[in-house]
């Protein structure tokens, strides 16, 4: 009797702490090109048992194998974030020295725990469904929104802060982990969603209903109000909004040069960053300096997040705020679980990493201020959240109107 899927992809991912041990003690695998190299034939080694696992199956879904080697990775994570947090040792240490200078900043060993824990329950959790026929388009939806957008931190934040000018070939595998999420986004948006079923009177009666006579949908966005005024607080500090737009796509457009050129792009390009994001208002400055210095942080990743905010989470929530005001609005029931997975990751990594001893000491949360600051991101993050349960716990409101006289038995397909 064969195991469930899910229980020997548990297994087989728990394989990843010793072959980092072993690696890790190989000195001829210590060096830049073979720890890449090694890496590759992990992968593909990973892949061949898992289509001995599944050989038997007459259909497997190509997102299985996706889920499936990003397990495996989910453990590599949480074995770095244990050891940079000094609970266990001698097992990636050769790997952050010739691979990842980054892995072993605060912000990387936040992610890694989110990685390990969430991301690895997720996976579970979508192969179970995915073998008993079981929809797992909103779980799917959940990780690639949390996945996408710690790619779009961290990749841009590595190359454009202080780690630029020491990048090693083990880096560019955060490429295909970004691109691998983007196709699989694809696949999942693309797919139908099952609706529950309405009648249209039912829709109706819920649609012809004003903002102000839905006390959750109207709570709900002032908080996203709050958010938006919030991310544009900490991340529009430049005192003109051309100056960082033309920044933005300036500081990108180096990303390329670096590695031709080293530090001296590198330093530049974050120079550049640095002398649009200083904001002249008294209350900037007080709120950076003196509630939350993370955000000068050298290291890059919080400030370029607060540019992911200002450039994509700004218009996602204006566009949030209007499906809430608008019936019929069916994109909702997907892109809330997106941008939830994508606030909820970002979040854990910035509040952990503001508060982390791997952070110096003088861009750490002070202590007095400990309360409002966390406070203020964990209301950030919980706005999406409590958005996407609304949408899915009552998608009555975004659903297209039903024509009168269809059986309340049959299910709506979008």
């Amino acid at each position: 009797m064969r195991p469930p899927v899910e229980v020997s992809v548990f297994l087989l991912s728990l394989l990843a702490p010793g072959v980092l041990y072993t690696m890790n003690n190989i000195p001829a695998l210590q060096e830049p090109l073979p720890v890449l190299g090694m890496g590759m034939v992990v992968l593909g080694s990973v892949l061949l048992l898992l289509h001995l696992v599944v050989r038997h199956k007459t259909k497997v879904d190509p997102l299985f194998y996706v889920f499936a080697v990003f397990s495996f990775s989910c453990m590599v994570s949480l074995t770095n974030a244990l050891e940079q947090d000094g609970f266990i040792s001698g097992f990636i240490s050769f790997y952050v020295q010739m691979g990842e200078p980054h892995l072993s900043t605060a912000y990387a060993v936040m992610m890694s725990y989110w990685e390990g824990v969430v991301h690895f329950a997720l996976f579970l959790a979508i192969i179970h469904r995915m073998f008993k026929g079981k929809s797992y388009r909103s779980l799917g939806l959940l990780w690639v929104g949390s996945s996408i957008a710690h790619q779009v931190v961290l990749i841009p934040g590595v190359v454009i802060g202080k780690y630029g000018s020491n990048i090693r070939p083990g880096f560019w595998r955060n490429v295909p982990l970004f691109l691998v999420p983007l196709w699989a986004a694809s696949l999942l948006f693309s797919r139908p969603r099952v609706m529950p079923v309405a009648t249209a009177d039912r829709i109706a009666v819920e649609q012809n209903k004003s903002l102000l006579s839905r006390p959750v949908d109207l709570l709900l966005s002032l908080l996203l109000l709050g958010a938006m005024a919030f991310s544009v607080f900490r991340g529009f500090v430049s005192k003109t909004a051309w100056k960082l737009l033309l920044s933005f796509p300036v500081c990108l457009s180096l990303v390329a040069l670096i590695e031709t050129r080293g530090k001296r792009v590198s330093d530049n390009c974050f120079a550049l960053l640095q002398v649009v994001l200083d904001c002249p208002l008294d209350v900037s400055f007080t709120y950076i300096y003196q509630y939350e210095p993370y955000l000068k942080d050298p290291v890059g990743f919080p400030r370029f997040m607060m540019l992911v905010y200002l450039f994509y989470a700004l218009p996602l929530l204006t566009l949030f705020i209007y499906g809430l005001k608008t019936p019929g609005c069916r994109w909702m029931l997907d892109w809330t679980i997106f941008f939830a997975g994508a606030v909820a990751q970002a979040q854990w990594c910035h509040i952990g990493a503001s508060l982390h001893s791997r952070t110096p000491f003088t861009y750490r949360v002070p202590a007095d201020k400990w309360w409002p600051v966390i406070t203020l991101n964990v209301l950030l993050a919980a706005a999406p959240i409590l958005l996407a349960l609304r949408c899915h716990t009552n998608p009555v409101y975004f659903m297209k109107p039903v024509p009168k006289g269809q059986s309340n038995s049959e299910k709506k397909t979008n």
